[in-house]
């Protein structure tokens, strides 16, 4: 009915808004507030828009850009947007904005930061990595779990980077912007990894002949 409809669309939109104004908020001040200040010639204070590379954000960014440097975007300001997303997917928008407009046209500074390849790349990991912090805590509700929790997440990330890793090198290959050594080696661990996963999904089901349950006796 219209009344169930409209009740459903404001449960929703409500959920929406309290996580907007709670979670989002105040992580966007986090990412905001570690953006803007920093450490210059020793001494704590806040930074100009020129000046953000010596940012606590920036220092984080930089130690972890490595990481993802054979996805194509190990860019420090990335790397930072990956991370928040964790807490939600909208914070990517929220940091990138930040980030990337701080040098004035956020698009414009987009364009240069990324290739159609790498953008791809980006975003099909954000998509298939963890979901944020809210889902991760169904997750864990419902396997009731630890250890299958972290698995469950682990793997999530895990399979997002396999397949970035796997885009970003057959990219380059396809469109003969394979340079040096290095993306020789990336493009071989890709046609590894793409083997492996082919593996899994073709070889024959084997059904376990035994069940071990654990029973917990109490007196």
């Amino acid at each position: 009915t219209v009344s169930n409809l409209l009740r459903s669309m404001w449960e929703r939109g409500w959920s929406f808004i309290k996580k907007a104004g709670t979670i989002i908020l105040l992580s966007t001040i986090l990412v905001w507030f570690t953006t803007y200040f920093g450490f210059v010639d020793g001494t704590f204070r806040m930074l100009g828009d020129d000046e953000i590379g010596n940012s606590i954000l920036a220092a984080i960014g930089n130690g972890l850009a490595w990481i993802f440097a054979p996805l194509g975007w190990g860019n420090w300001q990335a790397v930072v947007a990956s991370i928040t997303g964790l807490v939600a997917k909208e914070n990517i928008v929220g940091t990138m904005g930040i980030l990337y407009g701080a040098e004035g046209n956020v698009y414009a500074t987009l364009a240069k930061a990324f290739t159609g390849l790498t953008a791809y790349s980006f975003l099909v990991f954000n998509l298939l990595c963890a979901p944020c912090f809210a889902a991760m805590g169904a997750i864990k509700r419902e396997m009731n779990n630890a250890k299958w929790f972290w698995f469950a997440i682990g793997y999530e990330c895990g399979f997002a980077y396999v397949i970035a890793l796997m885009i970003n090198y057959f990219g380059k290959l396809f469109t003969g912007a394979l340079a040096g050594a290095g993306d020789i080696i990336g493009l071989i661990v890709a046609f590894l990894l793409l083997a492996a996963l082919i593996y899994l999904l073709v070889r024959p089901y084997k059904e376990s002949k035994k069940l071990g349950v654990k029973v917990k006796v109490t007196k």
